[in-house]
């Protein structure tokens, strides 16, 4: 993912003199072709993050579309205030991009894990929340934040990440990875894969089970959802996520107003309570959070026995 959005955005740069890119004295064997190629429209600001905001609100606001580039919760939590107040409030054409979303980072513990930044940004006014789930859907988004002319967030994973489905049409509408309509499986971000694992198994059950990609979460497009999962029998949200403020809120959002609607059950990362550390790789962490492949089939079939 990360080596597709500098790509994505070298190549916007190369169309739009106006494209700038700041990051945080990290992105090294990653930035590299960006900086080379646009030395005036790059700075590296340091270990300072919250300086990096409003540098980047500054430029924004003189005219220019500015990237700010760090890792998870870098370019997030730590300088929410100045998101909020000087790039939000203001409508600065600033892109936050984090790399290293939920567990990415995993053998660096806690202060590396990114799980609750989507719900956190999602927050902030006027700003839209976008969470590729593979590197075509990262290309689109790249490319249509560039040139939105609004505060925008895009939370990307790290590396290797596979292409899950065909061309994405329209990234702000969810992007269909598999057919099927007695269940449905939202998914936001990387973790589709797994969706996609457990799909496959509940097929050879018999059942009849869609994937559908959910990257962009603000604006979320209420009126797709419903159609995607119209004919359910059960909707299953799926993030590697907490489920406060994640996708599983919006999607039971969307359908709260419903006198008849599916049961949704929502599958993301347990909120942690009390002095806790974990660290690993993502997929041991994912799994121990209940996330994996034969997880998501257990949860599903639990919860259609319960129909």
């Amino acid at each position: 993912m990360r080596t597709t959005f500098i790509e994505s955005l070298s190549q916007a740069a190369s169309e739009n003199p106006d494209i700038w890119l700041l990051c945080g004295d990290l992105g090294y064997s990653v930035l590299e072709p960006f900086a080379a190629q646009f030395p005036d429209r790059y700075l590296n600001v340091g270990v300072a993050e919250q300086n990096m905001a409003g540098i980047a609100a500054g430029i924004a606001l003189s005219g220019k579309t500015v990237f700010i580039y760090s890792i998870g919760n870098f370019p997030t939590l730590r300088c929410l205030e100045q998101l909020r107040n000087d790039v939000c409030y203001h409508g600065a054409d600033v892109k936050v991009v984090a790399v290293g979303a939920g567990y990415a980072y995993g053998s660096q513990g806690y202060t590396h894990h990114a799980l609750e930044d989507a719900g956190i940004m999602s927050m902030l006014p006027g700003i839209e929340v976008f969470v590729p789930c593979d590197p075509m859907e990262v290309r689109a988004a790249t490319r249509l934040i560039a040139g939105s002319g609004k505060p925008s967030y895009l939370r990307l994973s790290r590396q290797g990440e596979p292409n899950l489905g065909a061309a994405v049409p329209d990234l702000r509408k969810p992007r269909v990875l598999r057919d099927g309509r007695d269940v449905v499986i939202l998914a936001s971000g990387p973790i589709a894969s797994r969706a996609l694992e457990a799909a496959d198994e509940l097929t050879r059950r018999g059942r009849d089970v869609g994937v559908v990609s959910v990257s962009c979460l603000k604006p979320l497009d209420e009126a797709a959802i419903r159609d995607a999962a119209r004919d359910a029998s059960l909707i299953v949200t799926l993030e590697e996520h907490i489920l406060r403020g994640g996708l599983f809120s919006l999607v039971a959002g969307a359908f709260s107003g419903d006198a008849v609607r599916p049961p949704i059950t929502g599958m993301g990362i347990p909120e942690q309570g009390g002095k806790t550390s974990q660290a690993g790789s993502r997929e041991a962490l994912l799994d121990a959070a209940g996330l994996s492949a034969q997880a998501i089939v257990a949860r599903v079939e639990q919860s259609l026995a319960k129909r």
